[in-house]
């Protein structure tokens, strides 16, 4: 399991890079944009060609919310350190639960390793619930990839707690509702199958 714990490791550090990369380039973006460079040179072209990927959707999404686009970057680096942190969760629990699944099996621990697995499996969809509704909140559209897995994996649970809760104002509180029961379902694993770990 140490080649699984070196996997997170550097996934882990991979993130941060990214993340820190993210944060330079945006932050040069900013300074660019600031001092008002010539737009055909080679500074202002080679920045623009880097972050414009990122920063024109977040631009034209801030301009639907009605929202100065000039805080793009600061956006930007705010969804990629959001994003980093879901990643991050992921791979830490997809992780772990491997390693906690397999030490039990080799210890002959089934019930266990059942526990660890169930456990992982929520905390999983608990975290695929959470970066739906993060998703949301920045109208990520149906169409794209990312949206519409996280749909089509929590809409089994979150569709039905929808017909069946009142909604509070603009408020869906499905997700709401779903968190507290995958956490309760949580804390009775760990409090049955995991006595004692």
């Amino acid at each position: 399991m140490v080649i699984i714990e070196r996997i997170l490791w550097l996934v882990g550090n991979g993130i941060k890079l990214i993340i820190f990369a993210a944060i330079v380039l945006m932050i040069i973006r900013l300074i660019t944009d600031a001092m008002d460079l010539n737009p055909f040179a080679w500074t202002s072209r080679t920045v623009r060609r880097l972050t414009d990927g990122f920063v024109m959707p977040v631009r034209s999404g801030l301009r639907q919310l009605g929202i100065e686009p000039k805080f793009a970057p600061l956006v930007v680096i705010l969804l990629v350190i959001i994003l980093g942190y879901f990643f991050y969760q992921l791979a830490d629990t997809i992780g772990h639960t491997i390693i906690d699944v397999w030490n039990s099996s080799r210890r002959g621990a089934v019930i266990v390793a059942i526990g660890f697995l169930i456990n992982g499996l929520l905390s999983l969809y608990l975290i695929l619930i959470i970066a739906r509704v993060v998703f949301s909140w920045g109208q990520i559209s149906y169409r794209n990839r990312i949206m519409r897995f996280l749909v089509d994996t929590t809409e089994p649970l979150l569709g039905p707690l929808r017909r069946m809760l009142p909604r509070l104002g603009w408020m869906d509180i499905s997700p709401l509702v779903a968190g507290l029961i995958i956490m309760f379902l949580r804390a009775a694993v760990a409090g049955t199958l995991l006595i004692g770990v």
